[in-house]
């Protein structure tokens, strides 16, 4: 009974984490059924692995194989690694641990953990944008500057990626502040 009480507080807890975090926010219908196929598939494996007597060799080779797991066939940022991890962690939590108040904590804690970290509002003045100008840059300081005048903020970081002399262009990725009360301008160069 109990575990059926925990993949029903997993699927509750799934189901706000992509449905009501992470669809809203980011829009990408296929990483939908990814977490929830991931969490769900976890979840089963785990249970079947905490239900019988097996070893802990056992438990460490699904980690293993969860490990080589290679995410590989579209890119995917950061954030969203974030919530694989999450839909992975909450399908264990319930799986090996059945339900009680200590996982049920940690089940919301995932949940509230990507819900504020993933906030929009969170540093919302923060930009990241790999650009390809059209003219080649060796000189960082002037090429800070030349990307001030062109995202309209303050250049915080950048790394430069790629200069082509023969060709005349610039790869760069670049994150910047964007000033206070504009909407950030879309690069022309």
């Amino acid at each position: 009974m109990n575990a059926l009480v925990a993949a029903a507080a997993d699927l509750l807890a799934i189901g706000v984490l992509t449905f009501g975090v992470y669809f809203p926010r980011h829009h990408r219908r296929d990483l939908v059924a990814a977490f929830l196929g991931v969490n769900i598939g976890v979840l089963a494996v785990s249970t079947v692995l905490g239900a019988e007597n097996v070893g802990a060799g056992l438990g460490l080779g699904l980690f293993g194989v969860l490990s080589i797991i290679r995410l590989r066939s579209d890119e995917i940022s950061q954030h969203e690694v974030a919530y694989y991890f999450a839909a992975l962690a909450l399908g264990l939590l319930t799986g090996l641990g059945g339900l009680d108040v200590i996982t049920g904590s940690l089940m919301a804690l995932i949940v509230a953990a990507l819900w504020f970290g993933d906030h929009p509002g969170l540093f919302k003045r923060y930009r990241h944008q790999t650009l390809r100008l059209d003219s080649a840059h060796t000189d960082e300081t002037a090429l800070r500057a030349h990307l001030e005048r062109v995202l309209g903020g303050s250049v915080v970081n950048l790394s430069i990626k790629q200069v082509d002399l023969v060709n005349d262009s610039t790869l760069v990725e670049v994150r910047y502040l964007a000033p206070a009360g504009r909407a950030a301008r879309v690069p022309v160069a």
